[in-house]
Parts: structure tokens; sequence; C-alpha cells
């Protein structure tokens, strides 16, 4: 008989890609391992697989014919009765793999949740931008789950010899994308580890560290500065800040309730120090007699120590900078610290643990840092002290 099968064999593989293009009668139509064509009553055409899950038939949708071919269609109901014969479910993980976010909205994420630890709305800024500019256009809309290092390769070999310094912060940000992923359980792996041996070496030996002067000639500058046409605010900011050791930011938005004069201690809140810890500077007579004569000049209003120009707003880094680069003073505001770590390291006995302790570096020993807390206050008076009486002595 003719299309007779003898029993126990199955009918797979009746379509044909031909007789996909001329089916018109509306309905399933058969393939074979539960793969079905279901054609519309207004022509369009999509695969459909029925399938036992758990003990329930059901229904799977494998996308139109004009998306997915009769071959891929096939391989996908092979997989799904693979994935139902383990017992695993194989609906409910393609919801879950559409769940996972792209890229772009992964950056977003990690952006918003970091953004109120960053320094200032400028790195903030920076940060997204830098992906924005270089990771989105190659990966942004892709899956974070389905990222490769092959991708990752990709985005950064244009830039990795041309902008060597923007590249690593890429990589750096890309890979912070990666670990919240990780964290998440959509990735066991960060792709941006795997690829340090395929992009070639930088050569740091032309970067240039921020300028700082030898402290043999800090007394000078301060005298400089003192007798340059720069405003009264500017000049009382920028000696402070080199007699407290302190970074521009921590000095420039300095406010007054931070300060214990009869104690004679500047506590930095946490939220303007790098560490995001508060950090508490003792301050010497010659601080002290700075804050007496910004006090004169105090703007109404304002509880800034050292105001710009325009209203309730900090002096800004660039009077700073700029101050430096029109006296000659070859140092940008932040070399002033390593110029005093110099000092302290050379010329002085204080313990390293109260010279970094001094400069609010990180200290990573616990039990070192809780010492440091608690006992060295005094101990980096004297240190201060010795560092203004040093610039006086010039």
């Amino acid at each position: 008989m003719s299309g007779f099968k003898p029993a126990g064999v199955h009918r797979e593989k009746r379509l044909t890609a031909a007789t996909i293009r001329t089916l018109t009668k509306s309905g399933l139509h058969a393939d074979g391992n539960g793969l079905y064509l279901k054609v519309d009553s207004n022509g369009s055409k999509r695969w459909i697989q029925r399938i036992v899950i758990n003990g329930k038939r059901r229904d799977v949708g494998l996308g139109s014919t004009a998306l997915v071919s009769l071959a891929e269609a096939r391989e996908a109901a092979i997989e799904n009765k693979k994935a139902a014969r383990a017992g695993t479910d194989p609906i409910a993980a393609k919801r879950a793999a559409q769940a996972v976010l792209t890229f772009e909205e992964a950056a977003k994420r990690v952006h918003e949740l970091n953004k109120p630890t960053w320094r200032n709305e400028k790195h903030a800024k920076q940060w997204i931008d830098t992906l924005d500019k270089f990771a989105f256009p190659f990966i942004g809309g892709k899956r974070i789950s389905t990222i490769s290092s092959a991708d990752i390769l990709s985005l950064l070999t244009p830039i990795w010899t041309s902008h060597p310094e923007t590249a690593r912060r890429v990589k750096q940000r890309v890979g912070t994308v990666m670990k919240w992923a990780v964290a998440h359980g959509w990735r066991t792996d960060n792709p941006t580890e795997a690829i340090g041996q395929a992009l070639p070496k930088h050569d740091r030996s032309k970067v240039k560290h921020r300028e700082a002067l030898p402290y043999d000639q800090v007394a000078s500058a301060i005298a400089k500065v003192r007798g340059s046409d720069a405003g009264i605010t500017t000049k009382l900011a920028f000696e402070f800040l080199v007699l407290t050791a302190t970074r521009s930011g921590e000095t420039r938005e300095a406010k007054w309730g931070e300060f214990d004069l009869t104690k004679k201690v500047w506590t930095i809140p946490a939220t303007r120090m790098k560490a995001k810890k508060a950090h508490e500077v003792p301050l010497s007579d010659r601080c002290l007699a700075i804050l007496t004569e910004a006090e004169q000049h105090k703007q109404e209003g304002s509880d800034l120590v050292f105001p710009g120009t325009k209203e309730n707003k900090p002096l800004s880094d660039m009077t700073l900078s700029k101050l430096m680069k029109e006296l000659k003073i070859a140092a940008v505001p932040h070399g002033f610290r390593s110029s005093f770590r110099d000092w302290a390291g050379e010329q002085t006995h204080h313990s390293r643990e109260v010279i970094e302790f001094a400069l609010a570096h990180v200290i990573k020993d616990k039990a070192e840092a809780a010492y440091a807390r608690s006992a060295l206050l005094e101990k980096r008076r004297l240190l201060m002290d010795d560092w203004t009486s040093f610039l006086n002595q010039k």
C-alpha cells in the first residue's frame, strides 16, 4: 500500500522546504518529534512544538518560518525533547534567558548602583560615557550572558594602542559590569580576564605622573603665591592645601562646620574622602591663622571656607592649576602631597604608619588601621607641625 508505515516506525521529517513554501491550508502540519508548522488563516506561518514537560503537554513557540529555517526548527525541537526528558523545563529556560539584561542595560544598572559611592558627578558621567562611546556600539545590545572574550577583544583592539589610558579604563569598566553579572548568576566568568595575552603590552615608560616639586622648593612656591596678584581666597586655599597635605577637593570644599578650632582638628567627612572614611587633620598654628584670615572674607550665607566667584560654589580646581602655570611653578596642586611624602620619608624620623595615615592612604591591615585611628592623631600633629616649621624656615 502506498505510504504504508510498519507499526512502531515514527514518521519524522515529513515536511520539506518546498512544502513549507506552498502550504496554504490553515492548521497544524506535523513534521516529527512534536514539531508542527502552524499556518494561520491570514497566511502567516510559524513553528510550534508539542511536548510533555513534567507530565503535562505544553506548546513551545519556536519562531516564524521567515526567521527560523526547517533545519533550525528541527534542531531546536530535538534539544527541547532531550531537555524535557532530563527533567528540564525548556519554556522556563527560555524565559530566564530572555530575562537576562543586555550589556547596556546591565551597565546602566551598575552605574546607578555605584553613583552614590563615586567621588563626584564628573567621574560618574565619565564612567558611563566611555562605555557609551567605546563598548555599547559593539556589545550594548547583546545579552550579557552571551558576550565572549572575542567580543571584548573586538571593542578594545581599535583603541588599545592609540588611546591606551582610555582603553584600560574601558576594559576595567566592562569587567566591573561582568563581575556584577557573575554575582547575579547570569555568567560564570569575566571575559575581560581572558584577553590579557591577546593584547599588546603598553609602553608605560612615557606615562606622565602628576608633577610635584622637590620638597626644598615648596616654601619658595608658597612665597611666590603669597606675592602674586591672585585673590586672597586662592592664596589662602593654596597654602592651606600644602600645609595639610590634603587633596585639592578636600581643601576647596571645606566647610566651617567641619572645624573644631578649640581642639585644632579638621574632620573631613567620608563623602569627600577618596577612601570614603572620615579623616581627622590636626591643624598647625599657621593653619589656624589661615582660617582666621579666611573668616574675614567669609561669603554671606555660605558655609564654605574657600568660596569661589560663583555664589555658594567652592573655589575651582582649575583656579589653582591655572595659578601654578601662570607663576611657572612646575607642579600641580595634587603634587604637593608627593612633596610632603618625600620630605617626611627622607628628612624626619616619623614612622611610615604616621606618614601614610597623615595622607589618608588606605591601610589594608585591619589591626594596623584600627591602631592608626585610635592612637596616631597626636603623633600626626607633631608631623604636621614639623612640616609647617620646615616650610617657615625656608
